[in-house]
């Protein structure tokens, strides 16, 4: 499927309804998070962004360990509604991992104090653009994704499972898979409450 740039922008949006039906190959996935990750910018060309792609039982792998981890702090009379929405998750077929990789970022603040409180900034802003490279590339491709936040609660048992360095900071997680349905109309605030233009 090819969509022209603002299309796939516009399309772009959280779904929940995901399947493990396959509609895109495992490499072509690969393929796409490859070309998010050399081609998204980062200050001072930092390239701090790190990723790791799940698929299949290793995808599984990591919802079942996040509900572990949610299962010793949700009530136990709330957990059939959490369980319900890590199964919705697991229901796809892959996961992206986001991380930044704090060696990088603390090695720029070494090399340029006078920036070195705005380097952590700018490793969130570049990792926000991946992952929405990555989720918008997933949707020009066809597939349906949304963005997760489960760290820290679960930054232990990826590092442990798929032995991501110690450096590593998780951010973000996107499962994605096969869209089941459409994702509900969207409202948006007018714009004209958003942007000034200066002439």
């Amino acid at each position: 499927m090819t969509k022209d740039f603002y299309q796939a922008v516009k399309d772009r949006r959280s779904n929940y309804q995901i399947t493990k039906n396959k509609i895109l190959s495992e490499e072509k996935v690969q393929e796409l998070v490859e070309f998010a990750v050399k081609h998204t910018p980062y200050a001072f060309n930092a390239t701090s962004g790190r990723v790791v792609v799940l698929f299949n039982e290793e995808h599984d792998k990591l919802w079942e360990l996040t509900k572990d981890q949610l299962r010793k702090i949700v009530p136990e009379d709330d957990f059939p509604n959490t369980e319900a929405r890590i199964n919705a998750f697991k229901a796809g077929y892959g996961t992206v991992l986001f991380f930044e990789d704090q060696s990088v970022v603390e090695g720029l603040q070494e090399q340029m104090p006078i920036f070195s409180d705005n380097f952590p900034v700018w490793s969130e802003q570049a990792s926000g653009m991946l992952q929405y490279v990555v989720w918008t590339s997933l949707e020009e491709a066809g597939l349906a994704a949304n963005l997760q936040h489960y760290n820290p609660l679960i930054d232990e048992d990826v590092k442990k499972h798929w032995n991501t360095p110690d450096n590593w900071k998780l951010r973000a997680q996107m499962p994605f898979g096969k869209p089941k349905e459409a994702p509900a109309d969207k409202e948006f605030a007018p714009l004209d409450d958003r942007i000034k233009v200066f002439k």
